[in-house]
């Protein structure tokens, strides 16, 4: 039987990170490496609770764009998909993706007064309920829904409509997927 002293090496080097990781709850992941063995220790970020401490945990993630995240967050926008977040940031979803396993995507009543509606189970009639939602777009999007299959998330939503920027952020936070 031989050793493999390399073996040896990983292997403290991943208990002595799981230790780091245990101890400080605000500890900065580095790489792919780290973020697998915090997942493996069960460690998520709730994106839709997180504050900017919790964001600049992860790596590539730049005190601006946790800001901005939080700053969205509070405003009552909801994170459903890791594609919602590269909306948000304005990044390919593959700058991303590699994070998945560390985010939470938990859903809250953000005690409004604003209707929240299933775009993909929603009416004509209920869709126009939505401050933005012309009665034009409403069938479009019933249309578009029915002929090419339920809306993934808010970028499908966007692209398959091809609505603006600006139309996207006042609607984000009426629809749920």
């Amino acid at each position: 039987m031989t050793h493999d002293p390399s073996q040896t090496v990983r292997l403290l080097f991943k208990m002595s990170l799981r230790s780091r990781i245990q101890e400080d709850p605000y500890y900065r992941f580095k790489s792919a490496f780290d973020i697998a063995v915090a997942a493996d220790l069960g460690v998520q970020i709730d994106v839709n609770q997180a504050n900017v401490d919790d964001w600049l945990r992860l790596p590539g993630i730049s005190i601006h764009q946790a800001r901005q995240l939080v700053t969205l967050s509070q405003a009552g926008v909801a994170f459903y998909s890791i594609s919602d977040l590269a909306a948000a940031l304005n990044l390919p979803i593959s700058k991303l993706q590699w994070l998945a396993p560390v985010l939470s995507f938990q859903y809250y009543d953000r005690d409004t007064a604003l209707p929240s509606i299933n775009i993909n189970q929603a009416t004509v009639a209920q869709l126009v309920k939505i401050p933005q939602i012309s009665p034009v777009l409403a069938t479009q999007i019933v249309t578009y829904r029915d002929r090419d299959g339920k809306f993934t998330d808010l970028v499908d939503f966007q692209q398959r409509l091809g609505l603006s920027g600006e139309a996207i952020g006042e609607l984000m936070h009426y629809l749920q997927f």
